[in-house]
């Protein structure tokens, strides 16, 4: 199966791909455009916004690191309050039972 262009399909081809000259007011429309817009972007939109959304993730991970800090710091403190406590209880009752030998030596010496 071959193609076979026709002379109107030539002709039409021709016409379609025949340079033309710009229309004089298309430079002219182009440089206003391009002065109103703002200045070109470095980077592409997708690039800042993954940025963007990489900074965020490091603000709450550090956040969430923080708060598991500082959750475990409570935890620890407030495993020494009730060690010291304990020690005081342990600390007390040693020291009511050292003064009830001591008074019962001071009876008995009387």
């Amino acid at each position: 199966m071959s193609f076979e262009p026709t002379e109107e399909f030539e002709q039409e081809l021709q016409q379609a791909l025949e340079r033309r000259p710009a229309p004089p007011s298309l430079k002219r429309r182009l440089m206003e455009r391009r002065g109103r817009g703002r200045e070109p972007r470095r980077w592409p939109v997708a690039w800042e916004r993954l940025a963007a959304s990489l900074a965020l993730f490091a603000v709450l991970a550090g956040a969430a690191a923080w708060d598991l800090h500082e959750r475990e710091q409570r935890r620890q403190g407030e495993a020494a309050r009730q060690q010291v406590l304990t020690a005081l209880r342990i600390t007390g009752h040693a020291l009511d039972q050292m003064n009830d030998q001591l008074a019962a030596r001071g009876r008995g010496e009387e």
